[in-house]
């Protein structure tokens, strides 16, 4: 069956410019749009970010054009703090849904899945062009929220019930949240779209030999991410829906009675539950966490592996632990409202997954800094940020151990500790994530090699960048800095200002910096030298094919798997690796350096 479904022809190739660079069906275009559609939100994201940090710390300072975008939010271009709140919202909304979610996952995943199963295409094309679309339309109705009378909302990207479910609420509570609510939902049905694609791929169209066990980790990354997006963006899905009728058909599902809203009691709403929303919106916003960090660790993993040159110490335990996190992500997400008024025992019931879920991505990380040793490390680029994931992926990690209890989370819960932990563990880990994959498949999927001085340049200001930003937001929500303010002239507060100073600075240069990524991805997309098929001298499927791969990927042909997806170390007429669809007969090298 899988062998039928894989040798079948899905589509024709492409007849003009439109259906080919467009509205294409092939499943490569469409990880390059995801990946376009990522690097677009990721510098608004950025851009975002540094209005904010220049407002903390430079509260007189106006900024050109600002004025403009926002007469009322930012009038002569000094902030308001209730548009400092609306700025955290979209760049919040920006970086979680249309950037980590899309380019680790969506991007790449889309690319490289069905090469590396041996797949002509995705099972359902036309689904995956589909799903493409409607994710960019979400991303248009969120940014029309900048444009609209009241201007985008101001209740955080979690977007926490009354404020959020109460037309006129606040500045950004009328269209605004509106536009922000339907734009998620839109989103939520992309991906639901996606996942489906994803997981029939996997289970149908697998090449002939390729069992389960020979795939390579990324591609068991989004398989497994697959598996929890289907749940998780079908919980927020209804949840949207509920909260856009509670806004526009006068429903109460989240809004409780007898409320009180600037001293005017609210009469038209009566029995709903705030906490309602908060247990539909985690149920899926930690799942969430783990559909940005797991695509990226599969990426990781995989880039790791050849750049030793010698197999983890066990990809199949990497597996498992890929498996139990994502069945575990299910069962902590009630850690995120120990404040929020829930029984005392509920919290210590989240508590305890959320230290057990430690343990498979700890084992992850030992499992990935025990094969280094005796291995021969290739320094690239890709290596590089790989092994910058694992120090990120640790350092935000330690952080969660403290939120994870009850007790310590009610102090650091509405600080700066929480933004530093979810920034380092979430954001930057699964960015690195993504550096690391773009180095290392952009020869692949563009047909030249980036330059390797510029990455490694890249790499090392965005490493030290990164720690500067971020290891002092730690600092500064254990001496009690509250998030979300938007100027700090407490007294309390105001020795602090010299730590924000330099944070400020800090993302300044690293924002910087992500010029020389840009000018080298893109110079090197036209003008870059020549990549060879197999540059990196990899094992698995995609490493087969021309760079770029034609249309329908294996040029007609349909591979045949003989081997485990990462075959060093060994005596081959390649050299220390061997093909998965080559018939080679395998003998391991024995010898100091290598594990019998």
């Amino acid at each position: 069956m899988a062998e039928v479904s894989a040798h079948a022809a899905h589509h024709a190739p492409p007849p003009g410019f439109i259906r080919k660079n467009v509205f294409s069906v092939d499943h490569k275009v469409i990880g390059k749009q995801y990946y376009g559609l990522g690097l677009l939100a990721v510098i608004m994201g950025m851009v975002l970010s540094w209005l904010m940090r220049i407002h903390l710390v430079w509260p007189n300072v106006a900024i050109p054009g600002l004025g403009a975008l926002s007469p009322n939010g930012a009038p002569g271009g000094l902030i308001t703090p209730e548009y400092y709140l609306q700025l955290m919202t979209m760049h919040g909304t920006l970086m979680v849904f249309f950037v980590l979610t899309n380019v680790p996952f969506a991007g790449f995943g889309n690319f490289f899945l069905p090469i590396q199963i041996g797949a002509e295409d995705m099972a359902f094309p036309r689904f995956n062009m589909m799903s493409f679309w409607v994710t960019f339309v979400g991303f248009c109705v969120l940014v029309a929220a900048f444009f609209v009378g009241d201007g985008p909302p101001l209740s955080g990207w979690t977007a926490y019930a009354p404020l959020s479910a109460l037309p006129g609420a606040g500045p950004g509570q009328v269209m605004g949240q509106t536009l922000w609510a339907c734009s998620i939902a839109i989103f939520c049905i992309g991906q639901l779209l996606g996942s489906l694609n994803f997981i029939t791929t996997t289970l149908d169209l697998r090449a002939k030999g390729m069992t389960l066990m020979r795939m390579p980790i990324s591609t068991w990354a989004w398989f497994i991410t697959s598996c929890i997006g289907l749940l998780a963006f079908a919980v927020l899905l209804p949840a949207c829906v509920l909260l856009i009728l509670d806004r526009v058909a006068g429903t109460s599902f989240f809004v409780p009675s007898n409320l009180v809203v600037s001293d005017q009691l609210i009469t038209q709403h009566s029995g709903g539950s705030p906490l309602l929303w908060q247990h539909l919106f985690w149920f899926f916003g930690h799942p969430e966490v783990y559909i940005a960090i797991l695509p990226a660790a599969g990426i990781v993993s995989h880039i790791l592996i050849t750049s030793y040159r010698r197999s983890l110490l066990s990809h199949k335990v990497v597996i498992y632990c890929m498996m139990a996190i994502g069945f575990l992500s299910y069962m902590v997400w009630g850690h995120h409202m120990f404040i929020s008024g829930m029984n005392p025992f509920s919290a210590l019931v989240f508590s305890f997954p959320t230290l057990v879920i430690t343990i498979p991505a700890t084992i992850l990380t030992l499992i990935w800094i025990g094969s280094l040793y005796g291995s021969n490390l290739q320094i690239t680029s890709a290596s590089l940020f790989a092994l910058g994931f694992i120090s990120m992926f640790v350092t935000g990690g330690i952080s969660g151990f403290f939120l994870a209890q009850p007790s310590i989370d009610v102090y650091l819960h509405g600080t700066y500790f929480v933004v530093g932990h979810f920034h380092m563990v979430m954001g930057v880990a699964a960015i690195f994530g993504m550096f690391a994959g773009t180095y290392f498949w952009a020869p692949k999927m563009f047909g030249r090699m980036m330059n390797e001085t510029l990455g490694k340049i890249h790499f090392w200001g965005t490493f030290v960048g990164t720690y500067c930003i971020f290891m002092p937001f730690h600092y500064l929500g254990l001496v009690g800095n509250v998030r979300r303010y938007s100027a700090f002239v407490d007294d309390y507060l105001a020795p602090l200002m010299p730590v924000h100073k330099f944070i400020t600075i800090a993302a300044l240069f690293t924002g910087a910096v992500q010029l020389i990524f840009l000018y080298n991805l893109i110079y090197s997309r036209f003008k870059g030298e020549a990549a060879p098929d197999n540059p990196w001298k990899a094992t698995s499927l995609e490493w087969t094919v021309t760079s770029p791969p034609p249309w329908n990927n294996f040029g007609g042909k349909h591979p045949v798997v003989y081997h485990d997806p990462y075959q060093y170390g060994i005596e081959s007429s390649s050299g220390d690796f061997v093909m998965q669809d080559s018939p080679e007969r395998i003998q391991t090298v024995r010898d100091d350096k290598k594990l019998p």
